[in-house]
């Protein structure tokens, strides 16, 4: 217990695992805010104007949080070099222009509980990415395993049990949508590793945010985007969607800083049981939660999380 509490406070075993919970029910909640967002500001699910006028809104505010928050822990402003802009006009365009526009495109033609699930195949993309393309690593029988065990539940969710045929259960705009956003966030997660050696990661996440945020603006307003405000909580809906992005990743950063990466990333199992979770409770997608099918993707899909990022045994 004493060498517990010698240990920095974000290095503490129940800090790490209060604090990655809290950032998992941040990114949980991503996919019941986003579809609540539709109706609180008059979002068609054929309007792709407003909707990356709402994304974009929720990403200049997310950057210029994540910019404060990085600045408080820092304890000085975190400038963007001018060196590193390159890097940033990459992430923009990778982990938040591409890759949100299809996952708003996806959420506007899927259930939040198929998406939470889908969505949790970057995980598998990324080691695939990090072992094949960018050569960060080489592939274990334990990644292996994981990514199949992972990819098992994605494909179950994908065809609604029934692989001979993917009719009615698959659309480009949904299903499909949801595994490009998937592919293309685990190409930005590959990219910010790269960056990092050259960066702040913090730096890069909030000015890429920012600044593919004011580009999705552009591309919103320039095709006729508008935003309705339908009612009094629209704003702090959006307010608290740029906080999930601005505040998970700054505290999850904090959490990769004082421990370990695999103590770290194993805890990401919670993401998806907590993305299906607040659907069931906030969109009232309880039927479709708790159906056998929907329970044996998630346990496929965060049972390939845990052992992909299962830390080895000393």
């Amino acid at each position: 217990m004493n060498n517990d509490l010698s240990k920095p406070i974000w290095s503490r075993l129940p800090v790490l695992v209060v604090t990655a919970f809290f950032c998992c029910l941040l990114w949980g909640s991503a996919s019941p805010a986003i579809k609540i967002g539709y109706e609180m500001f008059d979002i068609g699910a054929s309007d792709t104007a407003s909707r990356i006028l709402f994304a974009g809104s929720r990403f200049i505010i997310a950057g210029i949080m994540v910019i404060i928050f990085g600045s408080i822990i820092s304890r000085k402003f975190l400038a963007l070099k001018k060196e590193s802009l390159k890097y940033v006009l990459i992430l923009s365009c990778f982990q938040t222009i591409l890759q949100y526009i299809f996952f708003y495109m996806a959420l506007a033609y899927t259930s939040g509980v198929r998406g939470s699930i889908i969505n949790a195949a970057g995980t598998f993309f990324s080691i695939f990415l990090a072992v094949y393309l960018f050569h960060f690593e080489n592939m274990s029988a334990k990644k292996a395993v994981g990514s199949l065990l992972g990819f098992a539940g994605v494909v179950l969710i994908v065809s609604a049990g029934n692989l001979t045929s993917l009719s009615g259960s698959f659309s480009i705009q949904g299903e499909g949508a949801m595994l490009v956003a998937a592919f293309v966030n685990a190409f930005s997660g590959c990219f910010i590793k790269l960056f990092s050696a050259k960066e702040d990661p913090v730096v890069l996440s909030g000015y890429q945010f920012f600044f593919g945020g004011i580009v999705m603006v552009i591309i919103g307003l320039l095709l006729g985007g508008e935003l309705h405000l339908m009612s009094v909580f629209s704003i702090p809906l959006l307010i608290y969607m740029a906080f999930i992005s601005a505040g998970a990743y700054t505290l999850w950063g904090v959490l990769l800083k004082y421990n370990p990466v695999s103590h770290v990333t194993v805890l990401g199992f919670m993401n998806p049981v907590l993305g299906v979770l607040l659907s069931a409770i906030f969109l009232n997608e309880g039927s479709e939660a708790l159906n056998a099918l929907t329970i044996v993707s998630l346990l496929l899909v965060v049972l390939g999380i845990y052992v992909v990022n299962k830390p080895a045994k000393a």
